[in-house]
């Protein structure tokens, strides 16, 4: 297992949301340089965060480490962890891994706002027709766009915009769409 801190079990029944993958070590003061996988980070590492070592599918193997301090660099952050004092074959080991927290401790979304995770399995909708179960959310440089699982047929890519969404019910884990004329057809 590579160097967390080694002595975390991790417990049952616990959702876990990727908030970065450890690119490398940065210099010789056991820096990491990590690529996010937040929208905030000053608040996922503020000094104390504890994060759990997840593999590279972010699940978690065991590990924790802890946030000492971070700091913005150009296509990521610079994590200083308070287990690491300085560049080791253990801190060499995590490159590839994933830095983990508990979804519960994640800020819940504002009023117009939705975390990804939560549109997985949501049903969708165009009109009363169902259109399918959503599988996952692709990100491309023109936008996200939810992969829509389709009965007997291809995945549908809809762009996630609000000029196609009409409708998102959490509770009711519905989503209703109203696409141009053909998308449905692709």
């Amino acid at each position: 297992m590579p160097a967390g801190d080694g002595s975390q079990t991790v417990p049952d029944g616990v959702e876990y949301l990727v908030v970065a993958t450890v690119r490398r070590p940065h210099g010789i003061k056991g820096e990491l340089f990590v690529a996010l996988e937040t929208d905030r980070p000053k608040a996922v590492f503020r000094a104390g965060r504890i994060l759990w070592l997840g593999d590279a599918e972010g699940r978690p193997v065991g590990g924790t480490l802890t946030v000492e301090r971070a700091r913005p660099q150009k296509d990521g952050m610079l994590l200083k962890l308070v287990e690491h004092a300085g560049r080791t074959p253990e801190l060499d080991r995590l490159r590839g891994h994933s830095l983990l927290m508990p979804a519960n401790e994640a800020a819940p979304p504002a009023a117009e706002e939705i975390h990804y995770r939560d549109l997985r399995g949501m049903e969708v909708f165009h009109a009363e027709a169902r259109v399918g179960t959503v599988r996952g959310i692709m990100e491309t440089p023109g936008g996200e766009l939810l992969v829509v699982q389709r009965p007997r047929t291809s995945d549908a890519l809809i762009p996630f915009v609000k000029d196609l969404v009409r409708e998102i019910d959490r509770a009711g884990r519905r989503i209703v769409i109203e696409p141009p004329e053909g998308l449905l057809d692709l």
